[in-house]
């Protein structure tokens, strides 16, 4: 009997789904584009009901040709750094100074933390040495500032969790509150080392003004780390299943930031013909993963540190290697803004809504 795995991948425009066999190869792939709010300017938003849905809708297009749905044995998912709030029921709260609470998730590329990500670096708190010494606006710890300063009453008073977008899909799927160290190491300045173990630095959530976080636990933020591609839960709830179009229990992969993953997938490759290239180990390989945004992505056997760079992460995109990254924020985005504005576009576009072709020809 044939096996299948469903990966799934949520960008910033859009989430993808792809169906696998057991030896990689891709059988097919559905795409749907997800919403955007920009309320203000630099301020990015999305709904978690809407990139769940489109989630679902994507998934159980890829894997309606499968009659056995017990032939599909996994599903890991991937998605940008967003970060995404929920209350105590684990339904959305607003992140936006609308108030609507179908705007919960503050995009990785929102920048309205930049006050807030210089009173971090003004500190400098030994937890910025895993951030090349300084903590970036787009990183979730100055977020997270920014909405108890500015929508204490609507977000801040009535969230009681914070997650990656990763992290919020694997609990979408298995109802686990799980979080991947991925997205911890990365994002939100947990500690990681084989020198010092793992843990949230307490001095560090109490240096700015976050000490409501310490006092939960860390309960809001995570305490059940995982690394990724560790089993999720007990798989896909009743509820989950039904909504992909799979089985129940079927296994979920601890997930991973999309850049990580694309970092993960490339790095173990081999190039056709020069086996010099793939006798190299994995510690001088350097991928390069582009989207909206461009990571170079290395890894090594321990850590360091760099300043500039981010990292080193332990085991944020190769188990038991610490990772470290630089890139630019603005590189795919950029190519859409050259587009967006060039006076052809608004004809290119109309014209392309009215065809099945990526090719338009312009008089």
């Amino acid at each position: 009997m044939d096996v299948f795995y469903v990966s799934v991948d949520v960008g910033t425009g859009s989430v993808r789904a792809g169906l696998f066999t057991s030896d990689g190869c891709m059988v097919c792939t559905a795409t749907c584009s997800l919403e955007m709010n920009q309320s203000e300017p630099h301020f990015y938003e999305q709904s978690s009901r809407n990139v769940w849905e489109s989630t679902c809708s994507v998934v159980k297009e890829v894997v309606s040709g499968v009659k056995n749905r017990e032939q599909i044995r996994g599903i890991g998912f991937d998605a940008t750094c967003s970060l995404v709030a929920l209350d105590g029921a684990l339904s959305p709260v607003t992140v936006s100074l609308s108030g609507e609470d179908n705007w919960n998730i503050v995009v990785w590329m929102d920048h309205r933390a930049e006050v807030q990500a210089a009173r971090i670096n003004a500190l400098s708190h030994p937890v910025l040495r895993n951030v090349g010494g300084k903590m970036s606006l787009e990183m979730q710890p100055p977020k997270l500032m920014w909405l108890k300063e500015h929508v204490y009453e609507s977000c801040w008073k009535k969230a009681r969790h914070f997650m990656d977008l990763p992290d919020f899909l694997t609990f979408k799927a298995t109802g686990s509150l799980s979080r991947s160290m991925c997205s911890l190491v990365c994002k939100w300045g947990y500690q990681a080392s084989e020198e010092n173990g793992c843990y949230w630095d307490d001095s560090f959530w109490q240096s700015i003004g976050l000490q409501e976080l310490v006092s939960d636990a860390y309960a809001a933020i995570g305490t059940d780390v995982k690394t990724p591609g560790q089993p999720c839960g007990q798989g896909l709830t009743v509820t989950a299943a039904e909504q992909l179009g799979l089985v129940a229990e079927t296994a979920v992969a601890c997930s991973m930031i999309d850049a990580h993953a694309g970092g993960l997938g490339s790095i173990g490759c081999n190039v056709d013909g020069d086996p010099f290239l793939n006798s190299l180990p994995l510690r001088c390989r350097l991928p390069v993963i582009c989207g909206t945004s461009t990571c170079h992505m290395a890894i090594s056997e321990r850590s360091l540190f760099v300043p500039g760079v981010w990292g080193p992460y332990l085991s944020a995109m190769v188990p038991g290697f610490y990772t470290s990254e630089g890139g630019q924020s603005a590189a795919g985005k950029l190519l859409d803004h050259v587009i967006e504005t060039h006076p052809a576009y608004g004809e290119v576009r109309d014209a392309l809504q009215s065809t099945s072709s990526d090719v338009v020809r312009c008089s």
